[in-house]
C-alpha cells in the first residue's frame, strides 16, 4: 500500500510505502490530510486499537524542490498520460504501441506533441500514413504532461485513489 505524500504548501512530491507514512506520523513530522474510510484500510496495534490508514499526508515543514522544467519523454509517462489506452477516436481497447502521430519518415519529431499509445491493431494499420489519409482523429490531442502524471508513473501506480485526486490536479485534465 502507498500513500502520497505533500509538501507543507500541499504540492505533490512523491508516493512513499505506507511503513515509511508511518514512521514519519510516529516522528512527528507529517499530518494526515485525508484518510482510507474502509474497514480494508485499518492499522490494528497490539493493544487492540486501530486507526485509519494515511492516503494523504502533508509535510510540516517545508522542503525544496529541485526546479523540474520538463517531465522526460518515455515509454511509461507516455502510458501515463494516455492512461494506457488507444487514443484513436473510437476505440477503447488497451494502448501498447507507441506511435507517431506525423511519422518520422515523414518528418515527424519524437516529441510529447507527436507520440501517442495506440492498440497493436491500429498501429499496425497506420503504419506510416497520416491519420488524415485514413480518416480517422484522435481521442484528445497530445500534449506533455504535468509532473503529476510522471509522479505515478515512477510509482508504477496506474490508477489513482480517489482520495488523492484533490492534490493532483493534472490528472483532472487527462
Amino acid at each position: 500500500m502507498t500513500v502520497l505524500l505533500l509538501n507543507a504548501s500541499y504540492e505533490p512530491l512523491r508516493v512513499i510505502p505506507l511503513r515509511r507514512a508511518v514512521g514519519l506520523m510516529l516522528a512527528g513530522k507529517v499530518d494526515a490530510v485525508a484518510e482510507h474510510h474502509d474497514h480494508d484500510h485499518e492499522l490494528r496495534t497490539s493493544g487492540g486499537a486501530s486507526f485509519e490508514v494515511p492516503a494523504v499526508l502533508r509535510l510540516r515543514r517545508m522542503v525544496r524542490v529541485p526546479f523540474r522544467a520538463n517531465v522526460p519523454l518515455t515509454r511509461r509517462a507516455i502510458e501515463a498520460r494516455d492512461q494506457r489506452r488507444c487514443q484513436v477516436s473510437g476505440c477503447d481497447r488497451p494502448g501498447r504501441t507507441v506511435d507517431h502521430v506525423i511519422p518520422r519518415s515523414r518528418g515527424g519529431l519524437h516529441e510529447w506533441t507527436n507520440v501517442v499509445m495506440m492498440c497493436p491493431r491500429h498501429n499496425a494499420s497506420k503504419g506510416s500514413k497520416l491519420l488524415e489519409e485514413l480518416g480517422w482523429s484522435l481521442q484528445r490531442q497530445p500534449l506533455a504532461p504535468r509532473g503529476e502524471v510522471v509522479l505515478l508513473a515512477r510509482a508504477g501506480i496506474q490508477d489513482a485513489p480517489p482520495a488523492w485526486m484533490p492534490y493532483l490536479p493534472g490528472l483532472a485534465t487527462l
